[in-house]
């Protein structure tokens, strides 16, 4: 009888090695991600810090209509919650935290949420809203892969278990 290499039993050698590559290069993508984008919040968090009423050459104006009368709250969340927050992810990815998938996730989702607020405020879309807003996007996909390789929740729903049929 002919060994069947096709069945969901059968697993080989190189395709598990050719996943776990696949996931190396998931987690090194979703450094960059948190590093690209925790460095340059941090940079735009303090630049609004500094000079609220007028970060890297941004108008004031921007915000009329809004409930900041300058950059300086703006520039504290940044700084705080996307900058710090996307470092700190970053540190778990390095760490190979049991929670990084959970972390990435919620600051990827943070992202998006910024870039959505922002642009409800400012009351328009440029190209680098788009770009950071599909950046979180690539990043929240990332930490789903994560967390569905480490069989962490949601991924016991979505999975199928043999033992339980």
């Amino acid at each position: 009888m002919t060994e069947n290499t096709c069945s969901p039993n059968h697993i080989s050698h190189t395709s598990i090695l050719s996943y776990n590559q696949d996931m190396k290069v998931n987690y090194r993508i979703l450094l960059i991600i948190h590093l690209f984008v925790g460095l340059g919040a941090l940079g735009g968090g303090l630049a609004a810090i500094v000079d609220p009423y007028k970060p890297l050459g941004i108008p004031v104006e921007l915000l009329e209509g809004s409930p900041f009368s300058n950059y300086l709250v703006p520039g504290l969340i940044l700084f705080v919650v996307i900058g710090m927050g996307h470092i700190f992810s970053a540190l778990t990815v390095i760490k190979k935290s049991k929670w990084q998938g959970y972390i990435s996730s919620v600051f990827s989702w943070a992202l998006m949420i910024w870039i959505v607020v922002q642009c409800i405020i400012i009351n328009t879309v440029e190209f680098l809203h788009i770009l950071y807003f599909l950046i979180g996007l690539l990043g929240a996909v990332l930490a789903m892969l994560i967390l569905f390789e480490q069989n962490q929740f949601p991924a016991q729903f979505f999975k199928s278990r043999p033992w339980q049929k």
